[in-house]
C-alpha cells in the first residue's frame, strides 16, 4: 500500500477514535471504509462464547489508544486484528478482558488495571496491499489464560468450499464482540459481549478477491441477526455455531454500520504462517 494510502488511515484513525474507540480506518480506491466495531441488533452473548475478549491498547506512555475485540485461540494467543496491534500506530501494549461485560461495575479500573497483560503484533505485511490488507493480529499474553474450550482455527481453503453451497447449506456466520450496538436511530455503546448471525455475499470481487469475507450487516429485530459495528474490530466471524474462526472482523463501509461488512480470513496460508508463530509447537 502507498505510504499516501498509509498516512490517511493513521489519520483517520486518529479522527474516529474518539466517537469508535475502534481500531482504524483506511481511504482506498476513493471510497472511505471504516474499522469494523460493534455487533448491531444481535443479542447479548453471555458465556456462550468465554473466549472472545476486549481488548485495550497503550502507547509507550501508557497512554490509552482504542479498543478491539477478538478470540483467545491457546492459552497465551489472543487473535485480533492487525490494525488492532499496529505498532505504526503507536501500539506498544495491551491488556485483555473476559468478562461478558466490562463495565465500571463489573470491572473497576479499566482500561488501567485488571485483565490480562500482552504484547501485540501485528502481521508484517499489514497495509501493504489492497485488498490483501494482512490484517491480522496477535495479543501474546503474558500469562496464560486456561479455559474449557478455545477459539480454533480452520482448515485452509474451507470457505472456498462453502462458497459453492445454496439452498439450506448456504453458510452462515456468528459475529461476537463489544462493539456499538446501535448507531440509528439511537446510539448504544456498552462495553457488552454481543453476538449476531450473519450470511457469505462474497469471496471474490475487487473488495475481497479471495482475501477478506464480505457478509451482511443488515438490521435485524433485537433477536440475533445483525451485523458489525464500531468495537468488533479483530472479533472473530465463526463458522455457524462452531467456535472455528474463519475471519477476524476488519472494516465496514459507512458510518451506520448497515449494509455490508467485511473481515479478514484466517483459513489462508498468508494468515495461518503468521499465527503459527505464536503457536506452541
Amino acid at each position: 500500500m502507498s505510504t499516501f494510502l498509509n498516512s490517511i488511515w493513521r489519520g483517520l484513525l486518529v479522527a474516529v477514535l474518539p466517537l469508535a474507540m475502534a481500531g482504524a480506518a483506511v481511504v482506498l480506491m476513493l471510497i472511505v471504509v471504516r474499522p469494523a466495531s460493534a455487533i448491531t441488533y444481535g443479542e447479548p452473548d453471555g458465556n456462550e462464547h468465554p473466549y472472545v475478549g476486549l481488548a485495550a491498547f497503550f502507547d509507550a506512555d501508557g497512554n490509552f489508544i482504542h479498543r478491539c475485540s477478538g478470540t483467545l485461540i491457546a492459552p497465551r494467543v489472543f487473535l485480533t486484528a492487525g490494525h488492532c496491534t499496529y505498532s505504526g500506530f503507536g501500539v506498544v501494549a495491551a491488556r485483555v478482558w473476559f468478562d461478558s461485560e466490562v463495565t465500571p461495575e463489573t470491572v473497576p479500573g479499566y482500561p488501567f488495571s485488571g485483565g490480562v497483560t500482552g504484547t501485540p503484533y501485528a502481521h508484517p505485511d499489514f497495509l501493504k496491499d489492497f485488498p490483501n490488507l494482512s490484517d491480522v493480529g496477535v495479543v501474546y499474553l503474558d500469562e496464560p489464560v486456561e479455559m474449557e474450550t478455545y477459539g480454533a482455527l480452520p482448515d485452509l481453503g474451507v470457505l472456498d468450499e462453502l462458497a459453492t453451497r445454496r439452498g439450506p447449506d448456504y453458510p452462515y456466520f456468528t459475529v461476537v464482540g463489544y462493539g456499538r450496538q446501535s448507531i440509528k436511530p439511537e446510539l448504544q455503546v456498552d462495553r457488552v459481549r454481543y453476538q449476531g448471525t450473519v450470511s457469505l455475499i462474497n469471496l471474490g470481487n475487487a473488495w475481497t478477491d479471495g482475501f477478506n469475507i464480505q457478509f451482511t450487516c443488515n438490521p435485524g429485530e433485537g433477536h440475533g441477526s445483525g451485523g458489525v459495528c464500531f468495537g468488533d474490530s479483530g472479533g472473530p466471524v465463526f463458522l455457524g455455531d462452531t467456535n472455528i474462526v474463519v475471519a477476524v472482523n476488519s472494516f465496514v463501509a459507512n458510518f451506520n454500520c448497515k449494509g455490508v461488512g467485511f473481515a479478514y480470513r484466517v483459513d489462508i496460508a498468508n494468515s495461518q504462517d503468521f499465527i503459527d508463530l505464536f503457536l506452541e509447537p
